[in-house]
């Protein structure tokens, strides 16, 4: 009788503790996306006339080009394809009614790209900047077997650690003389979830989370806000997914959502449904890791098989 009045004790506990979880996690769901947002919004515009994204000219960053001139920014797009450049600054034009300029730069080149957009935007009040451009895997694979392995590795670090870190190294001075800015780095929901098969790229991606965490404690007293978006499956040419739901939207809807949590938090997924996914997929690693990690992995050497599979037939 004692041992049964001990175990259901202990019950009640953990029933108490797993109440607590829910309740705080509705909370700050609440709070991250119906009342924050309300009573924080941001006037991007105000913190000066320019918005500069890069990886601009395709899904997300495209997307916050949009938005952000639907805000009445004026918009630097900077992205390797000059054809693309040029089709997307005269979309934004003729859709928002802003100046837009352009800077062609492949981010996997060498440093002297940097100077090049630096000379660019040397006159221009940059108030926003958005870090999106990036690289991933071209479908799952194992450390070890990665095609062109050193370009391969080269090439996510150049587009996912050094093109954030030398972008806000360019920008970030004027913010600060100003004392006020908006810095917006595109992580992945990878870096924060187990992501077997995609180790390299969700490593990066936690240099992101990493160092936008860092940059909010440093210069967030000097006026400028800093925001790390970590998103979880969203309809791009970089994702692969061609067709939206509500676990994959479109990039336009995803940006909608992430964009008006400036000023709200720091670090988010940026989207509803990934968040509630991330938490979930977190929970269940912590009371079961094995499991958690057997299930993601099964799951992405699915994909592996079927990437290979058309490779094969291509």
């Amino acid at each position: 009788m004692a041992q049964f009045n001990y175990l259901e004790k202990i019950g009640i506990v953990f029933l108490l503790a797993l109440l607590f979880y829910i309740v705080k996690c509705v909370v700050n769901l609440v709070y991250t996306y119906v009342i924050g947002p309300a009573v924080n919004k941001v006037d991007f515009k105000s913190k000066g006339k320019w918005a500069l994204i890069t990886g601009s000219t395709d899904g997300i960053g495209k997307a916050y080009a949009k938005e952000l001139a639907a805000r009445g920014c004026d918009i630097v797009l900077v992205s390797r394809s000059i054809d693309k450049l040029k089709a997307t600054a005269a979309e934004i034009e003729s859709e928002y009614k802003v100046n837009t300029k352009t800077v062609q730069a492949d981010f996997c080149d060498g440093d002297a790209i940097f100077d090049r957009i630096s000379k660019e935007i040397t006159d221009l009040e940059i108030g926003t900047l958005v870090n999106n451009v990036g690289i991933s895997y071209s479908y799952p694979e194992y450390f070890l077997d990665l095609p062109d392995w050193e370009q391969s590795v080269n090439n996510m670090i150049k587009a996912n650690v050094v093109s954030v870190t030398r972008m806000t190294a360019l920008v970030l001075p004027g913010m600060v003389k100003r004392g006020k800015g908006v810095v917006i780095n595109i992580g992945s929901g990878s870096s924060i979830i187990p992501s077997p098969l995609l180790t390299v790229y969700a490593a990066a991606k936690a240099f992101v989370d990493k160092f936008s965490e860092g940059l909010d404690m440093e210069y967030g007293k000097k006026g400028v806000i800093v925001q790390c978006v970590l998103p979880g499956f969203v309809c791009s040419n970089m994702s692969g997914i061609r067709r939206s739901t509500l676990i994959a939207p479109t990039a336009k809807t995803f940006v909608k959502s992430a964009i008006s949590l400036v000023g709200t938090t720091s670090k988010t997924p940026g989207y509803l449904p990934h968040t509630v996914f991330f938490y979930v997929i977190n929970s269940i690693h912590g009371l079961a890791t094995r499991f958690s990690v057997w299930l993601v992995t099964r799951s992405m050497e699915n994909t592996r098989r079927k990437a290979l599979r058309k490779y094969k037939k291509q």
